[in-house]
Formats: C-alpha cells, structure tokens, sequence
C-alpha cells in the first residue's frame, strides 16, 4: 500500500469499508458454526427417537416429515441470516453515495394490452412519447400526466417500433404485417399535474417477485382519438418488419426485416430506392445517424453492417463481427460512435473512423435488448432480460442501475429505452412484456459526480 497512488482519505475509506466486510463474514462464520452444532444435535435426537420406533425407518414416514421440517426452519434461519448480514454490508456501501435522488420515477403509462416492444419521444412541439406493442397498436401519450392522447390502429400485426419524424408530425411504424407505415397524427396536450413524490437511489435491489409476472393495473387507454388509415404504406418486404427509421432530413427511410434485407424507400413516393441485402439471418434492427445519410443494421447472424448513403453514386458498406451471438441493435451518437448490443451479454463501443476494433466493452448478466445513448450526455441505457436497466458511460464505466422494487420497474423482460433531453431536464423511458412505459427523471450531475 507503501506504492498506492489513491489520496489518504479515499484510501482510510476503503480500509474502513473492508475492515466492515470482514467483521460481517467473520459473524457470519460464527453464526453458521453455531447452526451447524444445533443441526448435528438435531440430527442425534432424530437418529435416537427413530431407534424407539419399532422396525420403523428413520428416512421415512412421521420422522421424515419432522426432520425435514426441522431442516426448512434451520435452512430459512440461515437464509435469513445470510441476507440480513449482507444487507448490512451493502448498506455500508449505499450510505458513501449520499442521499440524493438519481433516479426519479416520473409517471408510468399503462394501457397497451400486450408486450410493448419499442418507444421513441417527438423531436417537435408538443413533445409526447410513442409506444409501439405486440397488440397491434402504437399509442402516443402526454409525458407529464400519462393521459393516453391518441392511438394508431392501422396495422394488422404486433407493431414493432415507432420513430417520429424530425420537422413534422409524422409517425413511422413497422408491423409485424410487413409493412412499415407513415401516419400523421394531431395532440393537445392536457394540462399538467404536480409531479408524484416517489424517489429512489438507482441501486435498489429490492425484487419483485411477489406480483405477478404480467400484472398491470388498470383496463387500457379510455376512449381516445384513433388514427385507422396511414398516409403511406411501404410493402416490398417478404416478411415481418421489426424496425425502421427515417434518414436526416426526413425525405427517405429505412426499414429491416426478417426477409433479411433492409429496403430504402421515398418517403413522397413510398417507392423502393433501394434493396440492402447482405446479412445471413434475419435482422433484428436499424438506426440512422442523426446528421449524416449513414444506416447501420443489426442481425441474428451475429454482425451489424454500416450503409453509407454520403455519396450518391457510391453506395458502400461494411461489415463488423464483435459479437458472438444476435446483434440485438446498433445505434449512432451525436458523435463518430456506433454503440451496439447482444445476446451475448456484451455492448461494444465503436469509433467510426477506426471499427477494426471496439473502443470499450461492456459486459454484464443478461442478454442485451434496443439500446440508447443520450445526445447530450452520451451516456448508455442497456435494458436487460433480466428486467434491469444500467447505465454506462462511453468508456464502459457503469454509472447506476435504475430501481427495481415492488413500487416501481419492471416486472418481465426490458426491451427498449429511449432518452428525451428537452427543456433542461434529462428523461428516459423504457418499455418491456409487462405491457407497460415508465418515464424517469435522471439527476445527471448527481450521476456524474458518483460516477
């Protein structure tokens, strides 16, 4: 320690830290010492009633079930221990980070009557959040009330995202009908209601197990505006569309299917400009980049493939092979980055000057679903299988875990999140098969200063 580089005063805090851990596990130690005495003297009077049992087994029977119901008490009581001594330890840990609020639950939007696959929030006044689910309907919704403003029903299959378009109030949704859909819709937003006081640090670990997998409260979206017939419909795909996206400036888009093609088309004409094929399996995603006629799409053949449209004679692409297994989606930052994420358990982070290899990477628990990167503060949003939401910087360094609790989160599979950073506040929103939305306030120089 002679050597450390660390200041004193962080290093003292760290000793201190594990000089707790090791007296939680030396009581541990003890405690489990002790129960293994009191199961050993169990186990010699259980032995010796059974010999008072004429030909009776001590396996089986009477004896049996009092054994085993001692063994559960002894077992819980030492399951009980356990956690609550570990409690005490990442207590220990929880109470260096202070007590501000990193993550704020804004409001939960609760209506779709199925798995909600994707999310998207308007670039243009009135900001409202978009909802893309598996029950054939994308429903837009007031972020400040939760109030369900108008519901899209023209499609004939589960609705696999949603994007708005840059300038206007359009819509761009893909089916599982194979077809993608361009609609316009029209909002008032209602008026605003007092934010709810509901705060949590993003490292609640508290599970939620005790509700139902799938349960939701409430019966849907009450009478609503309903948008039945699109303005375009683009059908040149053989199979289900799973994403799309409209290209900078908004005069194109791309859409990727499991036909294993990706198409571009005109968005006045809805006439197919081009056929992007290449990929072995089916994709799984698109994304365009933000200031550049640049696409990259992912597939389950474990690649992503980067489409550039800079040049109109020339039409290149490139394909990158990091992961291991399904490319669940690949997005772009504001910056030269392209961000994707796997089956595999891992989000690399590339540099588009130089993909040869990955910048960072990130590995964690559960396979990885759609991904976001916040424009301003380039910061990642991984939504999980596992029903967890992390957060990571460019550089793969983990800043918080949104809470998980019986109050709040999700309750089944996380598919997608989505960042709106408008009027000096800093929302993100995800989505997941428990048929629900949930809006966040993250605290970004809280976060930041954690981190």
């Amino acid at each position: 320690m002679e050597d450390s580089k660390l200041p004193l005063s962080l290093r003292n805090n760290l000793l201190d830290l594990f000089g707790q851990i090791e007296r939680e596990f030396e009581n541990l130690y003890i405690e489990n010492l002790e129960l293994r005495r009191e199961i050993d003297s169990l186990n010699e009077r259980l032995t010796g009633d059974g010999q008072t049992i004429e030909g009776g087994d001590p396996t089986k029977g009477a004896l049996k079930t009092k054994a085993s119901h001692s063994t559960s008490q002894l077992s819980q009581k030492l399951k009980t221990t356990y956690k609550a001594s570990t409690s005490k330890i990442v207590s220990s840990f929880k109470a260096t980070t202070g007590s501000r609020a990193l993550c704020q639950l804004l409001k939960e939007y609760v209506g779709h009557r199925d798995g909600i696959w994707d999310l998207s929030v308007t670039r243009t006044q009135p900001v409202v959040l978009g909802t893309a689910s598996a029950d054939h309907s994308a429903l837009l919704w007031s972020i400040e009330t939760g109030k369900c403003l108008l519901r899209y029903a023209g499609h004939a299959g589960s609705v696999n995202s949603i994007k708005f378009h840059p300038t206007e109030q359009m819509a761009l949704t893909a089916s599982g009908d194979q077809t993608a859909h361009i609609w316009r819709y029209m909002v008032q937003l209602p008026a605003p209601q007092p934010p709810p006081d509901v705060s949590a640090p993003c490292d609640d670990d508290q599970d939620s197990s005790d509700r139902e997998e799938g349960e939701v409260d409430g019966e849907g979206p009450c009478e609503v505006p309903t948008v039945r017939v699109p303005t375009a419909t683009l059908k040149s795909h053989q199979g289900v569309v799973i994403a799309a996206d409209w290209l900078v400036g908004g005069r194109q888009v791309v859409t990727a299917s499991w036909d294993r093609a990706a198409n571009l088309y005109e968005v006045e004409t809805s006439e197919l400009v081009h056929a992007l094929t290449g990929h072995d399996q089916e994709l799984t995603h698109c994304c365009t980049h933000p200031t550049q006629r640049l696409v990259v799409t992912s597939s389950r053949d474990t690649t992503f493939r980067l489409w550039d449209f800079r040049d109109p004679s020339i039409h290149s692409v490139n394909v990158f092979q990091g992961h291991t297994d399904t490319v669940t989606s690949a997005v772009f930052t504001v910056g030269d980055n392209v961000v994707s994420g796997s089956d595999d358990r891992t989000v690399k982070v590339w540099d588009l000057k130089n993909m040869r290899s990955p910048i960072a990477t990130i590995r964690t628990d559960s396979a990885v679903n759609r991904i976001s990167v916040s424009a301003n503060q380039r910061i990642i949003a991984l939504p999980h299988d596992n029903r967890q939401v992390r957060l990571f910087d460019m550089s793969g360094v983990r800043l918080a875990r949104l809470p998980r609790s019986n109050r709040m989160g999700h309750r089944r599979m996380v598919c997608c999140t989505a960042w709106n950073e408008e009027n000096q506040s800093c929302n993100l929103f995800t989505c997941g098969f428990d048929r629900q939305a949930i809006g966040w306030n993250i605290n970004i120089p809280a976060l930041l200063q954690e981190k």
